[in-house]
């Protein structure tokens, strides 16, 4: 098979991370494919900052989980009730990605720009043996300015998601969730 469809196909979402920080080389990698990512008109809006601090990562999984827990939604409510729960799944690296503010014609692609630039982050490494999970939660921590303020971002730019980041535990066993039937249609046949 295709080296980038056996990758495509290969990878999860990863809850449960080793300790050991990932070796800097491979996240140079992983972080270089994200800048690679095709983006509306060429803009490159993203930023990604990277977490290594345990101690704000917990910081910013307890924050967030407080503002989960007065969210209208049911489920999101259940997730935030958990015992335990940690946002980041105790990942020992976060990236958050962020994307510039910037005129009416450039903001329609902020948002697809920044999902491409994840999801070639989470080809990359898957590619090289790391795990990660799209934290798409962290919305409701972005929404604390007090918060975005502590990240200490470049001027201008605005957060949009996290993506937890480590290697995976030795208990990790990859079993793809079957796919979903009538995805796919073809015009004229």
């Amino acid at each position: 098979m295709n080296p980038v469809v056996e990758t495509i196909k290969n990878r999860r979402s990863i809850r449960r991370f080793q300790s050991e920080q990932i070796d800097r080389k491979a996240l140079d990698i992983i972080l270089e494919s994200a800048i690679w990512a095709p983006s509306g008109h060429n803009t490159q809006p993203w930023h990604f900052l990277v977490i290594q601090d345990p101690d704000k990562i917990d910081r910013m999984s307890s924050r967030c989980i407080e503002k989960m827990a007065d969210s209208p939604i049911d489920w999101i409510r259940k997730i935030a009730a958990r015992e335990g729960y940690h946002l980041f799944h105790k990942a020992p690296t976060v990236v958050v990605v962020s994307s510039k503010k910037s005129d009416e014609r450039d903001g329609l692609f902020y948002l697809a720009d920044c999902s491409a630039a994840i999801q070639n982050m989470l080809l990359a490494a898957e590619s090289l043996d790391i795990g990660t999970c799209w934290i798409g939660l962290t919305k409701f921590l972005f929404e604390d300015f007090g918060e975005v303020d502590s990240l200490n971002l470049p001027e201008g730019y605005l957060p949009f998601y996290t993506v937890a980041m480590g290697y995976k535990a030795a208990d990790f066993v990859a079993v793809p969730p079957p796919r979903k039937p009538g995805t796919v249609s073809w015009f004229g046949e």
